[in-house]
């Protein structure tokens, strides 16, 4: 692979400045200062140092973020903490991005990548993977709840949702609730519950569709993907 292709995956600028980069000196292969950018080079066996820091190539990285309230899921916000801030700075020349979103107060599971084409996949309303929530809802859930919610409810624009799976965890006044979805309306969730007559007090994501939120992650720590993860991940687009 070209090197000056290499380096730009890796996030390290466009063609056009990794060119003026590479012929100023500051990129060697195997300890040997290279000012061409267009010479071959294997990334996985040979050592590529850019300023003196060693490169280890990965053209994608997969992140799992067990998200806290209080952080937005975007990759910049001039207001508010990103999910991308609480990152180690080596991540930051991947131009990682978070798939899909969770609200500032939702907190759970949210997946970090560079992998466009894998997160348009994920996030395409045609694949319908699930994405599942422990919520603590004010007001008493019941079996109606239930029954209304596996036949789909209507939200204040006048959309119908597709069928849902509620399993009641504790009824009462405040109500623990799991609820599986197929699909990622804005604030669906909430406005479920809404068209109820109940509030969702409390939101965590616990899983997206057969992959689940690792129980030893706290919340705003987050780990990369193993292979075993990102098979899951990707094994569970459905096309229904």
């Amino acid at each position: 692979m070209r090197l000056d292709k290499i380096l730009g995956n890796m996030g390290y600028g466009s063609r056009k400045d990794l060119k003026k980069i590479i012929r100023q000196g500051a990129v060697k292969v195997d300890g040997e200062i290279i000012r061409k950018n267009s010479i071959h080079v294997n990334p996985y066996e040979s050592i590529i140092e850019i300023n003196g820091e060693k490169i280890e190539y990965r053209k994608y990285v997969y992140i799992m973020m067990n998200k806290p309230q209080g952080v937005i899921s975007a990759t910049y916000d001039n207001i508010h903490k990103t999910v991308i801030d609480l990152l180690d700075e080596k991540y930051l020349p991947f131009n990682i991005f978070p798939m899909g979103r969770l609200d500032i107060d939702t907190e759970g599971l949210l997946i970090i990548t560079n992998d466009g084409k894998l997160a348009h996949e994920i996030l395409s309303p045609k694949k319908h993977i699930t994405k599942t929530y422990y919520a603590n809802i004010k007001g008493f859930v019941d079996e109606e709840d239930i029954k209304a919610f596996k036949k789909g409810i209507i939200l204040d624009d006048g959309y119908k949702t597709l069928p849902a799976e509620l399993k009641i965890i504790e009824g009462g006044d405040v109500s623990t609730v799991e609820l599986t979805i197929y699909e990622g309306k804005f604030h669906q969730v909430k406005r479920m519950f809404k068209s109820r007559n109940k509030k969702v007090i409390y939101l965590k994501r616990i899983a997206m569709g057969k992959l689940k939120l690792d129980g030893k992650l706290d919340l705003g720590e987050y780990k990369e993907l193993n292979d075993e993860e990102l098979e899951v991940l990707k094994s569970s687009m459905l096309t229904l």
